[in-house]
């Protein structure tokens, strides 16, 4: 066996070094060498910078509000009426006027239910509200119907009124509920619904005048205090110093004392709860009709031949 002496193996040391150099550098030179070459990339790939894909994004967003907005577009929502209010005027039965706004569509109780909070009313059952139709009739409002199905034609103008006539008014629990019944019998008197004799005027008169003034005070009425209170529809001046001459007994009477004075004497008149109004009769020629409202319960007579007939 043959071997190599050492200065023939260091002579070739050297030079496969070189040979071994030689072939890295050709490999690295080689691009169809499989080491280190990178994967080549879809086309796509090249495409998608950060500023496309925002502008994509971008163009994604736009499509999504586009079909949002069609969608609200067909929306039921989109056909709701905006809720109309009208303006009603209610008279009430001390002269003044309340005004407030009702939904159009609103039922007759809603109306009612403000009046009564608006005057402090929990004894909402004798009372109601009425207004004028296109022949100028009174007609009492129906709580379980719509108003604008109801009023028909021109303001809505109402009133505030007693219905339904207690027919013992001391049974009343409330002092303003009283307070308001006096002011509805008063007008009665006044405008001659409530028919009263001479004597009768004087006595509701004097009752009226001691709940709005109190007692009698020469100093601060004077001699003729109460021409300005009115308590009878011909009101004469031998009436009114009647009325002064019992006035100046009820010292010491409050308003409310004298108020239910006022309705035990009031009740006691025959025509008391009885309302007239007019309404077409087919088996009479007679068109006047009354109707009481007495005990919550409606009567209607008809005139014929100058007799009431129930």
């Amino acid at each position: 066996m043959t071997t190599e002496s050492g200065a023939d193996s260091e002579a070739k040391q050297p030079q496969a070094n070189k040979e071994a150099e030689k072939g890295k550098t050709k490999a690295a030179a080689d691009p169809a060498s499989p080491q280190k070459q990178p994967d080549q990339l879809p086309a796509a790939v090249g495409h998608s910078t950060p500023a496309r894909k925002e502008q994509e994004q971008q163009e994604e967003d736009q499509e999504s509000h586009r079909s949002s907005t069609s969608r609200l577009s067909r929306s039921p929502l989109r056909g709701v009426k905006k809720v109309k209010m009208m303006q009603c005027k209610i008279a009430l039965l001390d002269g003044s006027d309340y005004t407030v706004n009702v939904e159009k569509r609103g039922k007759g109780h809603v109306l009612f239910d403000k009046v009564c909070e608006h005057l402090n009313l929990l004894e909402k059952d004798y009372f109601g509200i009425t207004y004028r139709d296109v022949e100028n009739q009174k007609n009492w409002l129906d709580p379980s119907k719509e108003l604008k199905k109801q009023i028909r034609t021109g303001p809505w103008n109402f009133a505030f009124n007693v219905k339904f006539y207690p027919p013992d008014p001391s049974q009343l629990s409330e002092d303003i509920t009283r307070y308001y019944l006096c002011l509805q019998l008063r007008d009665d008197v006044v405008s001659g619904r409530l028919p009263c004799s001479f004597a009768t005027h004087t006595l509701l008169g004097s009752y009226t005048v001691q709940s709005e003034l109190g007692d009698y005070d020469p100093e601060e009425l004077g001699s003729d205090y109460i021409s300005e209170i009115r308590f009878a529809p011909n009101q004469t001046k031998e009436l009114e110093e009647k009325v002064m001459e019992l006035h100046k007994t009820y010292k010491g009477m409050t308003p409310a004392e004298a108020e239910i004075h006022f309705l035990e004497n009031a009740k006691k008149l025959s025509m008391y709860g009885v309302d007239l109004h007019h309404a077409k009769v087919t088996s009479y020629n007679e068109v006047v009709t009354l109707s009481t409202f007495s005990q919550h319960k409606i009567f209607t007579f008809v005139q014929h031949d100058g007799q009431l007939v129930k």
